[in-house]
């Protein structure tokens, strides 16, 4: 893959646009104020024009992820665009969940969230495709693969809300005085939202096993063979039924919920992502 100068300021432009909403954020939300009462007035103002200027960094970033994986008739998805990829769909949840009244609060996450969408977004810059996948001329692979990482990073950020719930339930013990924490939406909607997330990357991650193993000849080329990814992406496929059968039939919620998802989100991991970074960037294959 060839980088030209143009693609590469591309890439720039989307990091400091990027950083530019994740300064404004922390500069209105985070930081302190001596002149506290006219900045609670101002903020969520400033913060409503911000979430609005995110759709810029966010469509130049699709547009960098669409030229980096397509090449031609062939998809090219390595590690850096498929991390790029997951954050980029991190940052359009949180970012349409601004757009209504009862997750009003997330907004505030946005910040941080741009700032890791910075790094994520030169990522393919950094490890860069030796090579484009196999077998992607089959339309079969291609539904295969969009349904896979849709399913990842799914659930990639079901781990990462689960895992806020865990600072923000420590936080009711532990209250601050000044914290962006406060400014969430109540700790009954995050949960509800962390397992409509859940479902959602169920249900994709359930079509990508069956894809994979009813259509492996069409998918790959060869017949289904049992590896480690495969072995690891159904037992994060049993965590994550586990986890909503206890949810549906037993009422999970709370600590119990978060472990469950962090597991399986865990076991994903190395199904996919840590296969590709050992292969791709230890390896160098």
């Amino acid at each position: 893959m060839t980088i030209s100068m143009t693609d590469i300021l591309t890439y720039l432009a989307a990091f400091l646009l990027y950083s530019l909403v994740g300064w404004l954020i922390w500069r209105n939300i985070y930081k302190k104020s001596p002149l506290q009462s006219q900045q609670t007035e101002s903020s969520p103002v400033v913060i409503q024009y911000v979430h609005h200027v995110m759709i810029l960094p966010l469509m130049l970033h699709a547009f960098i992820l669409y030229q980096s994986v397509m090449i031609g008739t062939e998809l090219n998805f390595g590690v850096g665009n498929a991390i790029s990829l997951i954050v980029w769909l991190t940052a359009l949840i949180y970012w349409l969940s601004g757009f209504f009244s009862r997750y009003q609060g997330m907004q505030t996450l946005l910040a941080p969230i741009a700032g890791v969408a910075a790094i994520a977004v030169i990522l393919p810059l950094i490890f860069p495709s030796l090579k484009p996948l196999d077998n992607t001329g089959f339309p079969a692979f291609k539904a295969h693969l969009i349904v896979a990482m849709s399913a990842y990073s799914l659930l990639t950020i079901a781990a990462l809300h689960a895992a806020l719930m865990t600072v923000v339930e420590n936080q009711l013990h532990h209250p601050a005085a000044h914290s962006f924490l406060a400014n969430l939406p109540p700790l009954l909607v995050m949960e509800k939202l962390l397992f409509t997330i859940i479902w959602v990357g169920f249900i994709l991650l359930t079509l990508t096993l069956l894809s994979g193993i009813v259509f492996s000849e069409e998918v790959f080329g060869q017949p289904l063979t049992f590896t480690h990814k495969t072995l690891f992406g159904f037992i994060s496929w049993g965590t994550f039924a586990v986890l909503l059968i206890g949810r549906q039939c037993y009422g999970w919620r709370g600590r119990i919920a978060i472990r469950w998802t962090l597991v399986g989100f865990i076991m994903l991991l190395l199904a996919y992502v840590g296969s590709k970074f050992v292969l791709e960037v230890i390896l160098n294959r």
